[in-house]
């Protein structure tokens, strides 16, 4: 063992929101773990300012904004957090914006944005606004150097502004981080994988697109970050078709249209209009349902808030667990999910919306409670006591909206679907609907409950692959990750303006070598297609180790030193692209080694854990603050008995100071 007053070393390569969560996570569990007799040296190795890294840095489009509101949007853990460390509460987005107006305490350590725009928003920003993506990269700053003032003088945190391209040294050695502009790595007892959401080179079929686009003197865009898209290629009046109607295409929408000098008019009647600059392409848009995400809530619960989990909790998890056999998500578990969320939905309803219930709550519920989500008595019950049929929650016809919906002309199917949109809208922004934020707030507990299931390997193959990876992560972004309702109704005066058209559900895209276009069609409107000069595939890169452009973790698994998630049974092998850890601590699962690299920890969005974002809403005892507390107590018990190599010099490392 060495003695106390040696120097531990943790790398972290990645400095965005999940590096600050655990930074935060190290400062409120030192006082317990970590013995101050002895240095603990951390070192952040990412090209982007740490606190809001890549996705949420500074440096992007002023016109893009986040889909949460600033009141639900926290860094910090809370009294539902379910975690061994202690509990630190922290200032919401909201809350913290409000010092700058003098409506709300001050928050140490305390500096002004430096930028004037920023500080403005601040200023005037209320909960339920949704805030530029600005504002929120101000925020992680803030919280990133809270969480520095709060660690203890014997640990210092040192920031490399360079990319990590490679990690090598043995399960019982020191580790070494490789940078791309130093010739000497950083040497370390631990190493953590912290990269967040990452880009990958395009698939075969998007090569094939790329390919037809040179020979034609075209413009091709394969999936990619919308901030980080060069989309100067576009014409004034290009005709463009984009796959894909969730958050990504939003951020296109705005930044080929305001982002071309385009500005909105309210006229007398509240009706928004759109004029445009001549610079804009023409935009044709259509996606697998055809119609985009749903409008995010802008209100707050009327009733009190829904006791969760009520049927898929941790005790639904060990019975389905128990069965022993394996499990099919949509046959065995969705119902469980469905019911959990349709408690929520309900909950709201009947506490907030009486007077639209034909039953009392505590006999509505003592029947919900022992029926099955899909049997005829649940549906009986739930059609007897919520009389009006828009009160009640139907997955099915929420998830497939144009099924069996065909139009005889184009523009009969943009009418159509402008109706809907607003309808949506409207809904989303009346608070007499706030059974929809119910539904909403247990989609949350039901996605923070299904890593565990995963990780225990009863999920089939097909299953993860079509049910859990597939079906259910679209049809909780289209329900829980839409646009706030101005982008929506952005939308429609796009729409009449003609600058977007809707092609439809089930978009088939092809080329026609005879005219040099792209092409795109839908059964939604039979016997139309749209020619277009220009595809961009408007939704974000999906995860793979082959094609991933982060060099360091390309460079693992070509060497061996990580394992793909693959679940594979006798009928089905599914390889998702998914960094495998452990389950629980996060360990990177080595397969040269054999099983869990003792030294090498891997977080976030790359990795099977499934954790969501690095930030929450409020009071929803978000699974990735735990998995945070759990990563940073074992780290600091690791490092406080670690047989620590030669720590690495300065370089051109920059201490980072509040």
């Amino acid at each position: 063992m060495t003695s106390a007053s040696s120097t531990a070393v943790l790398v972290v390569v990645g400095a965005g929101p999940r590096t600050t969560g655990l930074l935060e996570r190290i400062a409120a569990n030192a006082p317990e773990l970590w013995d101050t007799g002895r240095e603990l040296r951390i070192h952040l190795v990412d090209p982007h300012p740490p606190g809001p890294g890549r996705i949420w840095r500074h440096e992007q489009s002023s016109l893009l904004r986040m889909n949460s509101m600033a009141e639900d949007v926290t860094m910090f853990t809370d009294e539902t957090s379910t975690i061994d460390g202690p509990v630190r509460p922290g200032p919401s987005l909201a809350e913290w914006a409000a010092q700058f107006s003098g409506r709300g305490p001050r928050h140490t350590p305390y500096d002004e944005p430096s930028d004037p725009d920023v500080l403005a928003e601040l200023r005037t920003l209320a909960g339920t606004d949704f805030p530029t993506r600005r504002a929120q990269s101000a925020y992680l700053d803030w919280v990133f150097r809270r969480a520095l003032a709060e660690l203890p003088p014997s640990v210092t945190v040192e920031w490399h502004r360079t990319t990590a391209t490679a990690v090598t040294g043995p399960p019982d050695g020191p580790q070494r981080v490789h940078l791309a502009d130093r010739a000497t790595p950083l040497t370390a007892d631990l190493v953590v994988l912290a990269q967040g959401h990452l880009g990958a080179a395009p698939q075969a079929h998007h090569r094939d697109h790329a390919a037809f686009a040179r020979r034609h003197g075209r413009f091709h865009l394969p999936p990619e970050f919308s901030a980080d898209a060069d989309l100067s290629g576009l014409r004034p009046g290009e005709h463009v078709v984009l796959r894909g109607f969730g958050l990504a295409f939003v951020d296109l929408m705005v930044l080929l249209t305001e982002g071309r000098g385009g500005v909105y008019r309210t006229e007398s009647d509240g009706t928004l209009t759109y004029l445009p600059s001549g610079r804009e392409p023409v935009l044709h848009v259509g996606s697998r349902r055809g119609v985009p995400y749903h409008s995010k809530t802008r209100y707050r619960l009327k009733g009190p808030r829904p006791p969760l989990p009520r049927h898929f909790g941790p005790e639904a998890v060990d019975a389905l667990l128990a069965e022993g056999r394996p499990l099919d998500l949509r046959r065995d578990v969705w119902p469980l999910m469905a019911k959990e969320i349709g408690f929520g939905h309900y909950h709201e309803l009947f506490h907030a919306h009486p007077e639209r219930t034909a039953y009392p709550w505590a006999r509505f519920l003592d029947a919900y409670d022992r029926l099955d989500w899909y049997s005829p008595e649940m549906t009986a019950l739930v059609a007897a006591s919520v009389p009006d049929p828009a009160d009640r929650l139907d997955f099915e016809a929420l998830d497939r909206p144009l099924d069996g919906l065909s139009f005889p002309t184009p523009d009969a199917f943009q009418d159509h679907l402008r109706d809907r949109i607003a309808q949506d809208v409207a809904r989303r922004e009346d608070p007499e609907f706030s059974a929809d934020l119910g539904a909403f707030l247990a989609l949350l507990s039901v996605y923070g409950r299904l890593p565990r299931l995963v990780a225990s390997g009863r999920l089939t193959a097909r299953s993860v692959a079509d049910d859990l990876d597939g079906w259910w992560h679209g049809f909780f972004s289209f329900l829980a990750s839409g646009p706030p309702g101005f982008r929506l109704r952005q939308l429609l005066a796009l729409s009449r303006a003609g600058i977007v058209h809707f092609v439809g559900a089930g978009i088939r895209i092809g080329t026609d070598e005879a005219t040099g276009t792209f092409t795109a069609s839908s059964p939604t409107v039979p016997g139309h297609t749209v020619h277009a000069t220009a595809l961009i595939e408007a939704y974000l890169p999906g995860p793979s180790l082959v094609r991933t452009d982060d060099p360091l973790l390309r460079a693992l698994y070509r060497e061996g030193a990580l394992a793909e998630e693959v679940i594979a049974d006798p009928t089905h092998t599914h390889r998702s692209g998914l960094v495998t850890v452990s389950p629980g601590d996060g360990h990177l699962v080595d397969p040269s080694f054999g099983g869990p690299h003792p030294r090498r920890i891997a977080l976030g969005a790359p990795t099977n854990s499934r954790a969501v974002a690095a930030f929450a809403r409020p009071r929803t005892d978000a699974p990735a603050f735990r998995q945070n507390d759990a990563v940073a107590r074992a780290l600091l018990r690791a490092l406080s008995t670690a047989e620590p190599g030669t720590a690495s010099p300065p370089g051109d490392a920059h201490p980072v100071r509040v």
